[in-house]
């Protein structure tokens, strides 16, 4: 197998992160006088591996070519549902003349504290694997499986505790197989399978994804109460 695929980095940016609960695009809010965007960018460029980055916006978003990054960038155009964003990527890379080797890194915008050194691991890991390698955690937490009662007011009660000894938090970058990718993406569409991260997508092919230990600073910006935290995690880390 070829240990030494290039690296073809995206961030996924053309949601508007709705549980946020911000009139702006998620990726957009600033922390310590840059966007989102603009931080999780910067952190792609410490790897030695990434030389540059397709940013895939929205076809209104009207702001990611006014801000200046870290790497140079380009666009491509995303779909109603993550996966039809990712789909517009990878086929923009595949049409930069990208091999089916190649690795696409795939990464949240609203990921800007990611490690560099965890980028690094997951890149290197994804070299040694046929279908790819994401970062994760395993759940510290225990983990309640609920129920509500319908003609009660619609409280929400616990039903059992789940076995967390085998349970992993997905995070990004995830890192595939251009090719590979691409398969499981055109399944996903011709299914019409719900899947809330691409490596969910091999997952409904039973395709095996190597799981890479990462660092739980790597928070996503997801309710408002994550920002406080965030920004501290930004400030430790610089």
């Amino acid at each position: 197998m070829n240990t030494t695929p290039r690296i073809h980095a995206m961030i996924v940016a053309a949601g508007r992160g709705s549980r946020f609960g911000a009139s702006m695009a998620k990726q957009y809010t600033l922390f310590q006088g840059q966007t989102l965007l603009q931080h999780s960018v910067e952190r792609l460029a410490c790897s030695a591996f990434i030389e540059q980055c397709w940013l895939v916006i929205a076809a209104d978003d009207t702001t990611a070519q006014t801000l200046n990054f870290a790497l140079p960038v380009q666009y491509a155009t995303g779909g109603a549902e993550r996966w039809q964003s990712v789909q517009a990527g990878v086929e923009a890379i595949r049409q930069s003349g990208a091999a089916d080797t190649d690795l696409v890194l795939i990464h949240d915008a609203a990921r800007p504290a990611v490690p560099s050194c965890d980028i690094d691991k997951v890149i290197t890991a994804a070299m040694h694997e046929p279908y790819g390698a994401i970062l994760a955690t395993p759940v510290a937490d225990t983990l309640k499986h609920s129920y509500v009662v319908q003609d009660a007011g619609l409280p929400t009660y616990i039903a059992q505790t789940l076995d967390r000894s085998n349970i992993w938090q997905a995070q990004t970058p995830q890192v595939f197989r251009l090719d590979q990718l691409q398969k499981v993406l055109q399944h996903v569409s011709e299914q019409q399978i719900a899947i809330t991260d691409e490596a969910s997508a091999f997952e409904s092919l039973r395709l095996p994804i190597r799981l890479v230990a990462g660092s739980r600073q790597n928070i996503k910006l997801t309710y408002p109460d994550d920002a406080a935290l965030l920004s501290a995690i930004l400030s430790l880390q610089n």
